[in-house]
């Protein structure tokens, strides 16, 4: 359902002489408005002062009204904009409550369904469709480019858009990255638990990963040093900033010897960097520090949206960019033009910083609510997911079984394991609920699953 101003149809089921309070007759009347569809999410609704006109009400009536809806997750305000549908109640409640796949929270202040209407309509206005919708082959277009550079700015600096490729997430670059630098038979450098998208390409392309020992920062360097001489490795892959699934971030001087040690050994550096975005000051990419070796991916997914299907490859500056976007072309051909033009209309009009920063926001509310609810869990205080090593004896499968019975999907190291001695775990996605409030109820659910009398 599209609507270019608020709509005001569902006030017609407000009961004025029910006998209830008429603040909750009107929230009655939105909810169910929103239960049969009359009301789809992103739909902006009337002004309070408005409403009150219409219905010759106190203001503070509609007010509190608003505020009651809200509370009950039906609607959310943005800051000088006004206040939208935020989704089915029914939605709310329903199915399972998902802590295995790391994706951003709801932003603070921004309604993402309002912006997309708006976006996308500005897009189809001032856009040939025809050339919209057409085949786009190659990197990208020289403004999608310039967007991936500024997006990248904070973690890389100023680079050259020569040395961007966009990509339709950050799956397809990545296979884009290993076709293109390995071959059936070659190795690849990982950490013991990494990153399930990297074990499965792995599998699928015939490339042989070794398990570099870690500490707390990753990789250990002078481990790392002795795989690379005595593998010659095609590449190393890390995700350096809140490492996925242990959640704790690189520093800075080891990200210099690891950058040293893999420019010295001639294999290539994937850094895969999802949640660096995520910090209000991140620290430099790998990329920034040995960009002739290093092929840096930046998805939006874990940022923005996963729908929005965007990443961004930086490539060192020479044909690296042509030949990983030859390889796009030849395994995923191209992204969604549409999605990819919003993404870049968000980057450049500066909505994207404001996503980022209700993003941030939300995530810092849950990382607090998983501190309190589960003090054990590790994980940086900016971070989307915490790790929580599981009690000795504890069987993953038995203990996925048992979330599933209470509603709540988990992910266990195993999912991670690129070695069979890696160490058992639960890595716990704090996005993935709609409210703070059913994410701590599923974090409690957790704790409970995990106490001594639970797990014997």
């Amino acid at each position: 359902m599209t609507r270019d101003r608020p709509t005001s149809g569902w006030l017609r089921h407000v009961a004025m002489d029910g006998g209830r309070p008429i603040y909750l007759a009107l929230v009655e009347a939105l909810e169910t408005a929103v239960r049969d569809g009359e009301l789809q999410p992103g739909d902006q609704l009337p002004p309070q002062r408005a409403v009150a006109n219409q219905l010759g009400v106190d203001f503070t009536t509609v007010t509190r009204a608003y505020g009651a809806a809200r509370a009950r997750g039906l609607v959310e305000g943005a800051v000088g904009r006004g206040t939208f549908v935020r989704r089915r109640a029914a939605d709310d409640d329903a199915g399972l409550v998902d802590l295995s796949m790391n994706l951003p929270p709801p932003p603070q202040g921004v309604s993402l369904a309002a912006l997309l209407k708006e976006t996308t309509a500005a897009v189809l206005d001032r856009t040939d469709v025809a050339t919209l919708m057409a085949y786009h082959a190659g990197p990208g277009a020289p403004g999608q480019r310039a967007a991936g550079t500024a997006w990248l700015a904070p973690v890389l600096g100023e680079i050259a858009p020569e040395r961007i490729v966009v990509c339709p997430g950050a799956q397809p670059a990545l296979t884009a990255a290993l076709t293109t630098v390995a071959k059936p038979g070659d190795r690849i450098v990982v950490e013991p638990l990494t990153y399930p998208g990297i074990i499965a390409l792995a599998a699928r392309l015939g490339l042989h990963l070794v398990a570099c020992p870690v500490d707390d920062e990753g990789f250990q360097p002078q481990a790392l040093e002795r795989l690379c001489a005595e593998e010659r490795p095609a590449a190393v892959y890390l995700v350096p900033t809140t490492r996925n699934p242990l959640a704790t971030t690189m520093g800075l001087e080891r990200r210099r010897e690891i950058a040293t040690i893999v420019a010295a050994s001639g294999a290539w550096l994937i850094e895969d960097d999802p949640y660096s975005r995520l910090f209000d000051s991140p620290l430099p990419a790998l990329a920034a520090l040995a960009p002739e070796r290093t092929l840096h991916i930046a998805t939006l997914s874990k940022t923005l949206s996963p729908g929005l299907r965007t990443a961004f490859l930086a490539a060192p500056s020479g044909p690296m960019a042509a030949r990983i976007a030859q390889a796009q072309h030849d395994t995923a051909l191209m992204g969604s033009p549409l999605t990819t033009a919003v993404a870049v209309r968000w980057i450049r009009d500066g909505v994207a910083e404001r996503v980022l920063a209700g993003v941030r926001l939300e995530v810092r509310a849950r990382r607090a609510i998983a501190a309190e609810v589960l003090p054990a869990a590790r994980g940086d205080t900016e971070s989307l997911h915490v790790w929580l090593d599981l009690p000795a004896g504890v069987d993953p499968a038995g203990l996925r079984a048992l979330a599933a019975a209470r509603g709540l999907a988990l992910v266990t190291a195993d999912a991670f394991a690129a070695t069979s001695t890696a160490p058992s775990g639960l890595r716990i996605s704090l996005g993935g609920a709609a409210k703070a409030s059913q994410l701590r109820e599923a974090l409690a659910n957790v704790a409970a699953l995990l106490a001594p009398a639970t797990v014997v």
